[in-house]
């Protein structure tokens, strides 16, 4: 007995010293939870929690994206003050919603179906895969899957409504039981089907690159020649003018889509190109490995077999064989050079070699071009002549000679900013009051010539009819001859003297 109590005494030890042990355990990890409770948010597990933070990261992350895409829209924009309409969806009920940039951005990388969002302040792009039927005389594109119809103007000048009512919407619609058969299958070969408009502003030369070429080639380059381009209010001749341009661009002929009867079907359709800036891409926002206009640029000199890729001399120096080119832009029915022969002797005795240029709709497009393309320096005063920039050599100049009228915004945005991308050297000349024909029409306290700003708030259209289309200029020879010295200097292995 005396054995048996003595070893229940030994085991009862050692489970009130496990016991003790479990309570030490348990009391610490009451502890911690009062001190976690103590110094976390109330009420919230660690599950909670976790969660918590995974939605506001992805809150986060579709916040940055959205402040992002704005102010880079912002900035590309600055000078439009409008309130740009957004693409609008037509659901089932009639009620209609503005796209959000960065839902549409979120919608497009989860959802396996198409969708339509604002590429920027310009431009509205529409993107379908599946079971794509294009019915071009209705100008409506049935897909299978889409949830909710989808109405766009598939060209790249969205806040102008002067514009707008001059191309046609598109609809993008859900396949039904109803939805017309395929009469043209391309479907299976992975081609994409690309619709765009050439109504708007086409015709003259800035809007034809800034509003459809350049925002084509953004949107088309990344299917290497594996798209077809459907165009609305399709016009024959500035279809034909560019057709060396379309082609660079696909493997397939170009279709007045308005006047099609067939009912094509494809592996994807795009509705609408993408604007990013002025005579400009971004290739931040282009797919990897990125492309920019120095590709756009190089694509041009494909489709016109321009030579030159940059201004540079024969040999070491500039020579009589090739002296350094000067092309003026001529224009005659406003804001011509009323002095434009002395301009061109001035230029000539500092050792140019000199032509004068003056394109028009009916200009041949790839002639002009390699005209510009043979040149160094390019003048001329602003106007869409001087969109030819984009043949000229990498390391030419272009000089522009800004009206009178405080138009420098203007000149800014339109020539400007974008040389630096094309790998151009820009130079200013602002017209003086002296040297504008609208010193002689106008009293010298007029507020045309002395207060220009008070003539901007008036709006637009009396702006462009008093600056642009009343003046003529008569740039002064000697101020000139510096801007063109200068010029020389910008030159590769330019001599930098005049003679």
């Amino acid at each position: 007995m005396k054995s048996s109590n003595r070893n229940l005494s030994r085991g009862d030890g050692r489970r009130l010293g496990n016991a003790a042990l479990i309570a030490f355990m348990l009391g610490s990890l009451l502890l911690l939870s009062l001190l976690r409770a103590r110094f976390s948010p109330i009420g919230k597990t660690g599950e909670a929690m976790k969660a918590e933070e995974q939605q506001g990261l992805r809150k986060g992350s579709a916040k940055i994206e959205e402040t992002v895409d704005d102010a880079t829209a912002a900035s590309t924009e600055e000078e439009e003050e409008e309130i740009q309409p957004k693409a609008t969806d037509t659901s089932t009920s009639g009620s209609s919603a503005s796209v959000s940039t960065a839902a549409a951005v979120a919608n497009h990388d989860q959802l396996p179906k198409p969708v339509c969002y604002e590429t920027s302040r310009r431009s509205d792009t529409c993107e379908a895969s599946g079971d794509v039927r294009v019915q071009g005389r209705t100008q409506t594109v049935h897909i299978r899957p889409l949830e909710k119809e989808w109405k766009v103007k598939p060209y790249c000048r969205k806040h102008d409504a002067f514009a707008q009512s001059h191309v046609k919407e598109w609809t993008l619609r859900p396949l039904s039981s109803s939805s017309p058969h395929c009469t043209v299958n391309s479907s299976g070969s992975g081609l994409t089907a690309f619709v765009l408009s050439t109504g708007g502003f086409t015709g003259n030369l800035f809007h034809d690159y800034t509003d459809v070429l350049i925002p084509a080639f953004i949107t088309s380059r990344r299917f290497h020649g594996e798209v077809q381009f459907l165009v609305s209010s399709y016009k024959s001749w500035w279809t034909s003018r560019y057709l060396q341009i379309f082609q660079q661009l696909s493997n397939y002929e170009v279709l007045d889509i308005d006047a099609d009867d067939e009912v094509r079907c494809y592996d994807k359709a795009v509705v609408g190109p993408t604007f990013h800036k002025e005579l400009g891409v971004d290739a931040s926002k282009t797919p990897s490995p990125g492309y920019s206009m120095v590709d756009f640029r190089a694509m041009l000199r494909q489709a016109f077999g321009l030579e030159r890729a940059a201004a540079e001399p024969s040999g070491d120096r500039w020579d009589i064989r090739r002296r350094p080119r000067l092309l003026i832009i001529s224009r005659k029915h406003t804001r011509a050079f009323l002095n434009e022969r002395a301009m061109a002797d001035m230029a000539m005795s500092l050792g140019f070699d000199v032509r004068v240029g003056e394109p028009d709709v009916s200009t041949d497009v790839g002639k002009f071009a390699r005209l510009v393309n043979s040149a160094d320096v390019m003048v001329g005063v602003h106007g869409a002549g001087l969109t030819n920039m984009l043949f000229l050599p990498a390391g030419a100049v272009l000089v522009q000679i800004v009206p009178y009228g405080g138009l420098e915004w203007l000149a800014r945005g339109t020539f400007k900013e974008p040389s630096p991308d094309m790998r151009i050297h820009y130079l200013e000349y602002m017209i003086q009051l002296d040297e504008t024909t609208l010193s002689e029409q106008y009293a010298k306290d007029d507020p045309v010539l002395r207060d220009p700003a008070s003539i901007h708030k008036q709006g637009w259209d009396k702006l462009k009819t008093v600056y642009l289309d009343k003046q003529n200029v008569r740039p002064h020879l000697g101020r000139l001859k510096i801007t063109f010295m200068e010029a020389l200097k910008l030159l590769p292995h330019g001599r930098g003297q005049s003679n």
